[in-house]
This record gives structure tokens, sequence and C-alpha cells, in this order.
């Protein structure tokens, strides 16, 4: 049987079809020959998985939705297909074809011929088997290199369009508030211009493939108390203004992100998915965002079950529309049915729906989804004998060499270098002990999103799809003339204590131990992090910190490398470990990265998004805080960091001087302006990270002590230097004042030149004249580092 793979239209080509057409006008005109029941069809999606034998998608039976009868909703047409790639194993090509089946089995459903849009989760890389497993996105953050991140997801957008996905699920533009929460490892830092900055590059690289970025989780889902996932957030206004909202801020302004995902949580009582000042006042009324808003997965139905503010499914879907979502995600049940009657009976403004519809068609008109020459066939597939599935499989690489390579630059950028007393790099050791839950476990760089860790623990007869080589793989293969033990002293969680003895035999045995430990990714319980997966404490899990202190007590060095999903507080390792090593579910090379930072291959350049705290408790913390905030003599408990935010050493040595301020004094409108040098005074290449924190001393009410307001990679060879002059807008000195509007307010202010948040190299004085400014979302976002030429000391 020969696949039919084209739209018929008829010779008179429908205005809605025609790409030479106004785009509002095709749309408005589909609007108005659309029924009731039409309309609402594009509005919500349906759950499905991709055939592994061609064939067409199968719904998905969740355990918290009814199933759904595919030949009774195409007829009025469907808005949504969910992650067909990301729901069970799937090769790559067949599941391109089963998609392609679908989509044309869809068009030809309908009275207009319009398609589905296929989304697929991609927070470390397309979620799919076989598909490259890239750092997590705390990786990306401790890069602090926006530019690479946007190759990144390129990347990953290309790889996710050659097969006929529409829409990412990504970036998470949370803001750490508690590093006990499980999604930690899923978002880019503590600091809302370092997640803005990475996450803006995120959505341009993704974009510019032709894949929609869905911003998560608007917004707070993050600050849920006791860092507990779904938990209630009771902060301010202002808070949620100057620390959550600025990152979905830039996304939308700068990376014109196409579409946004509410967030779960309520705050102060509101929840997300019900707030009409916060998804249509702010998104789209001030911010001017003309994309989708979609439901968080079951979202609109949790208004009902989990957060009381609707009687029923259709009280639910009414008050998400009047709100502003757009979507119902990840399958119908508020959206269908329910909302067609309370429309029909007038409970629902058909008008709600009307406005939801445009938004959704006007980007499928984006897509290219409503025009006459649309074909479901993907570039994957083109030119394929789509009627030998057989033939297809295997064709398909979603795990290139480029992309391995592209993997290995982020996770090599993304190791920290946390401590050390000259053991590292390692100098041809002959003796390593490699000891911990984590030395031999293939999975243990992956996050709870990755394919693997999300989807495949479900399938176990199933390989992962990709190459994972362990820490061991990768040590043995960086130090091929070491003699290795690899002992495993206890598991991630469980506890056991009984192999540590044999561990200490081992490390005294050793010239040096190399120390495995960290996280499990899971979701909801089978992880030590992930979604669901959140923590009592910041101690390491299990037992792992008892083994930490056993092999410290052996005197043998004690390299210690950390595969986490969240920062942990390490103890005396802080002090003793000759070496620690931290790097956040770095992807498929991140073992490599790893290994290549230990022998000096690599020279890291990693800095914390993150702060690691001292101590197991006293959370949240994080080093955006105010002055009462920090240690003091009236408290028992001190949350000052043991390595601060931006923290991160290198093998070679820099030195900042040369401070010179060219414009100390600017008006509330205008810009400071400052210069420095940075010099490699070391012995070999290294990169130095520039950051910029802003502390402003009085002001109408209380300010954090201090905030990243920009920074910059600097890389130099031995010997080499370079002048930075940076320009720094006023606008970055503003915050929502008193009156809950956003102000630059005259004064005096200091701007550190810094290694991290605890180590400022340089300070310049400056000084805001004129009156108070307001500035609202077109403010400047970015201070402008220019790094002149280069020379060599003599």
């Amino acid at each position: 049987m020969t696949t039919n793979v084209a739209v018929e239209t008829t010779p008179e080509i429908p205005l809605w079809n025609d790409p030479t057409q106004d785009i509002g006008t095709r749309v408005s005109a589909l609007i108005d020959a659309m029924t009731v029941e039409e309309k609402i069809a594009q509005l919500y999606g349906v759950w499905v998985g991709a055939s592994d034998e061609g064939g067409e998608v199968a719904p998905h039976q969740h355990d918290m939705e009814e199933a759904v009868d595919l030949d009774a909703l195409l007829p009025a047409g469907l808005g949504q297909l969910t992650r067909p790639f990301g729901t069970a194993p799937v090769d790559p090509a067949l599941g391109a074809l089963s998609l392609l089946r679908t989509q044309t089995r869809i068009a030809a459903a309908n009275r207009f011929g319009i398609p589905a849009v296929a989304h697929e989760e991609c927070l470390a890389g397309f979620a799919t088997w076989g598909a490259t497993a890239y750092p997590v996105p705390l990786s990306w953050g401790a890069t602090f290199d926006p530019a690479l991140i946007r190759r990144m997801a390129a990347a990953i957008g290309r790889d996710m369009r050659s097969v006929g996905v529409h829409q990412g699920l990504a970036p998470v533009l949370d803001v750490v508030r508690d590093a006990r929460w499980g999604r930690v490892e899923e978002t880019i830092g503590e600091d809302p211009y370092l997640v803005g900055s990475i996450g803006t590059a995120y959505v341009q690289g993704l974009q510019s493939a032709g894949v929609v970025a869905t911003l998560k989780h608007f917004a707070g889902y993050s600050a849920s108390r006791a860092g507990r996932n779904l938990a209630p957030v009771g902060m301010g206004p202002r808070e949620r203004a100057d620390v959550l909202l600025p990152p979905f801020e830039m996304a939308v302004r700068e990376g014109a992100a196409d579409s946004v995902m509410h967030a779960y949580t309520d705050t102060d009582g509101m929840p997300s998915a019900a707030d009409e000042d916060l998804l249509t006042g702010l998104l789209r009324d001030t911010w001017g965002f003309e994309g989708t808003v979609v439901a968080d997965y079951f979202g609109i139905a949790f208004l009902s079950t989990l957060h009381g503010v609707a009687g029923g499914w259709a009280d639910a879907a009414g008050t998400a529309l009047r709100a502003g979502v757009d979507v119902e995600l990840p399958t119908v049940k508020t959206f269908g049915a329910p909302l067609a009657e309370a429309v029909a009976d007038g409970r629902v403004p058909e008008a709600l729906i009307d406005r939801a519809l445009r938004r959704v068609l006007l980007q499928k008109a984006r897509l290219g989804l409503l025009d006459a020459d649309w074909s479901p066939v993907p570039a994957a597939l083109r030119g394929a004998d789509l009627d030998d599935p057989d033939a297809l499989r295997g064709t398909v690489d979603l795990d290139t060499p480029e992309n391995r390579e592209l993997a290995r630059a982020v996770a090599e950028e993304a190791v920290v270098l946390l401590r050390n007393d000259g053991t590292l790099p390692l100098a041809r050791p002959r003796r390593i002990a490699l000891i911990g839950p984590n030395a031999t476990e293939p999975t243990a760089v992956l996050g709870c999103y990755s394919f693997p860790q999300h989807v495949g623990v479900h399938h176990p007869e199933t390989p992962p799809g990709i190459d994972l080589p362990t820490l061991e793989d990768a040590l043995r293969r960086e130090f091929p003339d070491a003699e290795f033990t690899v002992v495993r002293g206890t598991g991630v969680d469980d506890g056991d204590t009984r192999g540590i003895a044999e561990a200490v035999d081992t490390a005294r045995r050793a010239d040096v131990v190399v120390a495995a430990l960290g996280d499990r990714a899971g979701l909801f319980g089978r992880g030590t992090s992930g979604e669901g997966c959140d923590a009592e404490s910041l101690a390491l899990p299990g037992a792992q910190q008892h083994l930490l202190d056993a092999l410290l007590d052996t005197g043998t060095p004690v390299v210690t490398v950390l595969l986490t999903g969240r920062p942990y507080a390490l103890g005396r390792a802080v002090d003793e470990a000759a070496a620690i090593v931290q790097s956040f579910f770095p992807g498929v090379e991140g073992t490599t990265a790893i290994a290549g930072v230990l022998s000096g291959r690599t020279n890291p350049s990693g800095r914390l998004p993150v702060s690691v705290p001292r101590g197991t408790g006293g959370q949240p913390a994080g080093y955006l805080g105010a002055r009462l905030a920090q240690a003091s003599d009236v408290s028992n408990i001190d949350p000052t960091a043991a390595f601060a935010f931006g923290h991160g050493l290198s093998y070679t040595s820099f030195e900042w001087g040369e401070l010179t301020v060219e414009r100390p004094q600017a008006d509330t409108d205008d810009a400071f302006s400052l210069a420095l040098t940075v010099r490699n005074t070391g012995e070999r290449h290294g990169t130095e990270v520039v950051q910029l924190y802003l502390h402003d001393p009085v002001a109408s009410v209380v300010q954090p002590v201090q905030r990243l307001v920009g920074y910059a990679r600097v890389p130099l060879a031995p010997g080499e230097a370079r002048r930075l002059r940076v320009t720094v807008p006023a606008d970055l000195a503003s915050f929502t004042g008193r009156d809950g509007r956003r102000v630059v307010e005259p004064g005096e202010l200091e701007l550190r030149l810094a290694a991290s948040s605890s180590d400022a190299r340089l300070t310049a004085k400056v000084t805001l004249t004129g009156p108070a400014r307001q500035v609202d979302h077109t403010r400047r976002f970015h201070a402008r580092f220019e790094q002149e030429p280069t020379h060599l000391a003599l």
C-alpha cells in the first residue's frame, strides 16, 4: 500500500492556505469558517506514542486520564500531538514515519487539512531514544557561555525538526530559591541575570532551527515552600518581579520565544493557570508576547483537583481560558466536551475560544502548517522509500559525531574545579583507587529528563540507544599506564556501609583516590535528583559522606568528583580533600570531560551557577540575599557558602588590574564606563570569567547585598593580557520600588569586578545623578563588554 503524503486541495486555494496573503487575514478567514467544535479541537493535545513499526501513533494511556478515541476526535481536527517520540523507545526513522502517517491522517480527517503541532521535551537534548543527551541546564549555567549554549540549542532544534517535531518544552527559566527542590538540575542557576542570558541564548538557538521554544514554568514554581515539588509559593510581588520574572522578560523580548507554559503552583493563593494579571495583563498586554500559552501537563484540571478554585472540568477550562491559557496539554480533558457544553449554554463566551484559537492558528501559520504546499514528510525522510519501514530502520542518526563534539564542549566548559591543593592535574599516577557509587554507573551523567532516565527505565529490555562511557572507562583511557582498583564503597542512597572497609583498604594502597559520588536522576522518588525527588537536607545522599570521611582519614590524597543535580554540603572535604571537581549531570561526553580535567588535558573554566553550602541545613540560602540574610551575631545558623556563586578555579593564574573609571558619574538614563586589564600570569592557556556585580548601599526598599549584572569569558594564552572596556547602563541598577513600579534611583553605587560573588578583585565607586526614573521591560538588560586586541607580556 502506498503511503499518501499529500494533502489534497481544490484548484482554488482557500485564503487561509495562501502563504502570499497577510497571516492575520488568513487566520481570521479560517476562524470565520470553523464551527465551535472545530475551534475547540485546535486547543488541546492528545498524548501518543509513535509506532516502532512505522504505523500510525497510538494514544498513550496515562493513569491520570481516560482513554482517547482518535477516530471520534479527528474529524473536528487536533491541535497538538504530545510526545510521539518521547513516550516509548522507537527507532528515529520509524518514529518519523509513524508521525508522518499520523499527520497525513489528521490533515485528511478535518475539513481544513490542518495538521497538529508535535511537541517534545528537550531540557537536555531531544528526549527520544538514540538522541544525544547533552548536559543538563545547571551545566549550561556553569559555562557562563551563551554563545555555546545557543549553538547547542540549534543542534537540538535541527534534530527535532528533521523528524517532524515543531515545539520543544524548554528552557526552564525558574531561578533556584531552595537547593532542596528536586528540579534544581533543570534550572540554569540561582541568579536571574545568568538564567535570563543563558536561557535566552537557548531560545534563540532552538527557534533558529524552526522549533518553537516554550518558557517554563511561568511563574514561581522554583520558590515553593521547603523546596517541595508543587508546594505553595508565599513570596511577595517585589521578590517575584525582581528575581523570578526578569529571565522571562528577557526571553520574550530578546529571544522572541513563541510559547510559555504556566506553572503548577499558586503564589499567595493564586494559581498561575488562573492568574489573568500574570498570563494576560503582564505577559501579553505589558510585555507584548504574541505566542501561545500552554498548560503544564494536567495543570488545568489541577485548578479543580489540587487548587480548589474551580468547581469542575468546565469551570476549570473557563477559568484557564479567561486567564490566558490557550492549549490544554498533555491530552484532552477539560477543553473537550466540558468546554463545548459550557460554550453551548453560555457559561464560557465563544470569544474566549476565538482569542485562544487565533494565537494557535497564527503559530501554526508561522510554522508553515497552514500553507497549501505543506507536506508531512520531514527532512530526515525526504527521498526515502516510505513503503519499506524495515529499510528505514537505523537510517536516521540523532547522535552524530558533531553532536557528541558539541556535547563534549559544553561538558568541558561546565566542569567546575572547586578546590585544588596542587594534586590536580594528576601527574601520571601509578596506582589509582576509583571508589564510589558513580564510578561504574553509565547513567550517572544523565538528568531526569534524559530519555534513558525519564522513559527508558520503564523499558529495561531496551538498550539506552547511546554510548555512555562510565567514569572508569574514561579514566582508563585517560591514564592508560595507571593501575586501577575499583570499589563501590556504598550506593547512592541505600545507606549501606558494609563496603566502606574495603574502600579504605584500597585507598591506603593507592597513590591517589578518585571518589566518584553524587546523585541518581529519576522522577517522583525514583532518584535523589529530579522532578519529585526533593531533599530533606543538603547532605550527600545515603552513606556517601560517611564513605568520603573514611577516605579522607586514610591520608591518601582524595580527589572528590561529584556527578550531581544540585549542590551538596561536603563536610570535611571542603577543607581536607586534595581536590573537588563538580559536574552537574554532564551528559554523554561528561566522563570524558571530567577525565580531561583530572589529567590536565583540559584547563577547567566552569563557574558555579549555584552556591555550594557549608552546612546541610539553613535553607533556603544562595548568594542573592539582603543584609539580614547574611551571617550575624543574633542567629546560630551561618548561611555563608563553602563555595560561592560564580566560584571556579583554573590550572593557571590571572592578575586583574589597571582599573580606570572613565565615566564615574551618569544620569539615571545614561551609562557608566570603565576598563580593566586581565593578564594570564601562569604557564598554560586558560579562560577567566570576569563577573560584574552591583551593590546599592542605600535604596528606598531593601536590596540584595549584590547582584550579578554582567559577565564575560576571557581566553588568554600564557603571558597574554587583554583590556576589557565595560559599559554599564543605569537601567541595570533598577529595582521594584515602594509603589510596585521599577525605578532607577539617584545615589552612590559600587560596581564590583569579581571572580565570584565572594571574590571582588576591583571595585569602582560610581554615582547616579538626576531624578528617579521609571523603567519597564524595554529597559537595557546587559552591560557591554568589549575585549581589545591582546598583547603578550615581555
